[in-house]
């Protein structure tokens, strides 16, 4: 689950990080009136979407006066930005934030994720803050550093001088970045955090080390322990297909192609992706209905692949275990009765009542394809939407 910058600073100031004081605001009127309170010269105006390269997209505007504030964020609020994360349709600004300017001398970048190969809490830190991580990894990886520490109730001092070795710091601020760094970890730990980036980190000219932005990522599995953490959820920078597939407890990314999948089990889901591009076409979302699914379950995961205007065809394949064929066939059928199928329909079934499943599919007057195995399904979708 994702926050806004506004919501992860505030997260992370009450762990001891420092940030810029700041307010936010869902209209002009009352932001205005928020920001008169802070102290600064400057004012650092912020739109608020679930994506980076706010910057680049025009998201982020340096003020003089509460005056050039109001012009700005009257344009700002309800403007559409386009950056690298959003894709080409963008996102709304429903938000927006305010917070005092700081004097900037140098700029670190710093992030926080679970290295789930080594099964560690990996930390990522570079002197070329302020940038894209990824181009700076590409251009000059000498200056991205790794550091991979063990799970503990905290981070010591010496895994916390490596990460922050690269900063190449005097020895007040590098005690700053140090206490900042457990802030950080315990955090992470705490809050059941994914990831945590702090892009920039500065170094101001009063030799004070600031999260100057800061983005953060929560386990979604973990969320039951946090409910505080729940209640920053923003749905409007969530996909509509996908709240309602959460609804369902059902796991629904969507993409860019034309195929639809439903799948049990998130490895058969990602073969079945793949062999779709194998054999040139796209497929429109992830959609994994688990391994226990009811007949009312994968009825609300066909409606939803059906509500995305890009799909031409389905394909559905489904290796039963816990998850019996038969159930989803009649899934299928009583979806089917709903609501109009009016694509191509590939349907691949194995393993647990597979027999009883394609029975009844046969038996339900839809127009369906059968398929032998999963490579004869993605040939046979392919073919069906030229």
């Amino acid at each position: 689950m994702n926050i806004h910058e506004h919501q992860a600073k505030q997260i992370l100031k009450m762990y001891g990080a420092v940030v810029p004081e700041g307010v936010f605001a869902l209209n002009v009127e009352k932001l205005i009136e928020k920001a008169k309170a802070l102290k600064t010269e400057k004012y650092v105006l912020k739109a608020q979407i679930h994506a980076g390269g706010r910057g680049k997209a025009g998201g982020v505007k340096i003020l003089n006066s509460i005056e050039e504030l109001r012009v700005a964020a009257n344009e700002l609020l309800g403007k559409t930005l386009v950056t690298h994360q959003t894709g080409p349709e963008g996102r709304e600004v429903k938000r927006l934030y305010v917070e005092e300017s700081s004097n900037i001398d140098r700029e670190f970048y710093l992030s926080c994720l679970v290295d789930r190969t080594s099964s560690k809490i990996a930390f990522i830190s570079s002197d070329q803050g302020g940038m894209d991580i990824e181009e700076v990894a590409s251009t000059s990886p000498e200056k991205i550093i790794t550091t991979k520490v063990d799970m503990s109730d905290e981070i010591s001092n010496l895994d916390c001088e490596k990460i922050i070795k690269i900063f190449n710091l005097n020895e007040n601020t590098k005690n700053q970045a140090i206490s900042l760094i457990k802030s950080i970890y315990k955090m992470f730990v705490s809050k059941d955090a994914s990831m945590v980036e702090v892009n920039p980190l500065i170094l101001t000219k009063e030799e004070k080390i600031v999260c100057l932005d800061a983005k953060v990522n929560f386990d979604s599995n973990a969320l039951f322990r946090h409910p505080d953490i729940v209640e920053l959820r923003d749905l409007n920078e969530e996909d509509p297909t996908e709240i309602e597939a959460s609804k369902h407890d059902l796991a629904y990314i969507k993409l860019d192609g034309s195929i639809g999948c439903m799948v049990n089990g998130a490895g058969l889901a990602m073969a079945t992706m793949d062999i779709i591009k194998l054999y040139g076409k796209e497929p429109a979302n992830f959609l994994d209905v688990g391994g226990g699914a009811s007949k009312e379950k994968v009825s609300a995961a066909l409606k939803i692949i059906l509500s995305d205007k890009n799909v031409r065809g389905i394909l559905i394949n489904i290796f039963g275990g816990i998850m019996r064929c038969d159930v989803l066939a009649q899934g299928v059928v009583d979806a089917a009765k709903e609501i109009n199928i009016g694509v191509p329909l590939v349907v691949r079934l194995a393993g647990t009542n597979f027999k009883e499943g394609k029975e009844i599919l046969d038996n339900s007057g839809l127009k369906l394809i059968s398929a032998e195995n999963l490579d004869d399904a993605a040939k046979k979708i392919v073919e069906a939407i030229k």
